[in-house]
């Protein structure tokens, strides 16, 4: 006969309305002991309490996982029946999709507006261009200048410092010391007097080509606007931006200035 910790035997436990015999088995931890204030009718039922307590939680549990799975059900559901109705919507719409030929073939190289770009360069003297984010488009604009005589200055907006002062007066340049030289700085001559003296005389002008010009402020728009005017033989072309092809427009018009 199997004992429990206290000495005492297990007893089978009959039902009443049919004589089905069950027969309960306690399982105890191994340190746990039973004083002898505690019968085993008391640690059957503190054994009986902890049960109905698990089966009470994992009811609990169940119910919840249960409704967790009727919200998610319905959830899909809804999901379900909102992309079938987006999807017949669609199909009501009509999408069309416009194939031209500078899609096969490219729209750098039949676009016959070489002669428009000169004429706009030629009479405004300053140009804003726009050139896709790609980029490429603007080298063949820039060869058509080169092919009519002018000479470039390429310079990057950033780090540019004062256009005024960099481009027409003498500018002072502290080289980095690294910590290590002392502080120092150089003056250089302008850029643009300095490339006009440089200039074969069958040159046609100088071209300044601005790139990232778009990180300029109004002001050195407006004065790169007006550059062409302090120095004849100068043409000023900055990269304001990108488009989904390209495009210019005169400087004077983007910096806010009039055509007159």
């Amino acid at each position: 006969m199997d004992l429990l910790a206290g000495g005492a035997p297990i007893v089978p436990l009959k039902t009443n309305p049919a004589p089905l015999q069950i027969q309960l088995q306690l399982t105890f931890v191994p340190n746990f002991q039973l004083y002898g204030s505690i019968s085993w009718c008391a640690a059957l039922t503190m054994f009986l309490a902890i049960v109905d307590n698990a089966c009470y939680q994992g009811a609990v549990q169940s119910y919840g996982l249960q409704k967790q799975r009727v919200q998610l059900n319905s959830l899909s559901k809804a999901m379900r029946m909102r992309r079938l109705g987006s999807v017949g919507r669609q199909k009501k719409g009509a999408i069309r999709c416009n194939i031209e030929l500078q899609d096969f073939i490219g729209g750098d190289l039949i676009k016959p507006d070489l002669g428009q770009w000169l004429s706009d360069v030629e009479e405004h003297k300053a140009i804003a261009i726009y050139s896709p984010h790609e980029g490429g488009y603007e080298g063949r604009y820039l060869t058509r200048l080169k092919y009519q005589g002018y000479h470039f200055l390429d310079l990057s907006a950033r780090g540019l410092g004062d256009p005024e002062t960099t481009l027409t007066k003498f500018h002072p340049v502290c080289p980095a010391h690294v910590g290590k030289q002392p502080i120092a700085r150089w003056y250089f001559p302008p850029e643009v007097d300095y490339r006009l003296s440089l200039l074969p005389p069958d040159s046609k002008g100088l071209v300044v080509w601005i790139i990232e010009a778009k990180v300029l402020s109004k002001a050195e728009l407006q004065f790169l606007a007006l550059l062409p005017t302090l120095r004849p033989n100068v043409r000023v072309i900055a990269e304001c931006g990108n488009w989904r092809k390209f495009v210019w427009k005169p400087l004077k018009e983007i910096a806010g200035l009039s055509q007159s």
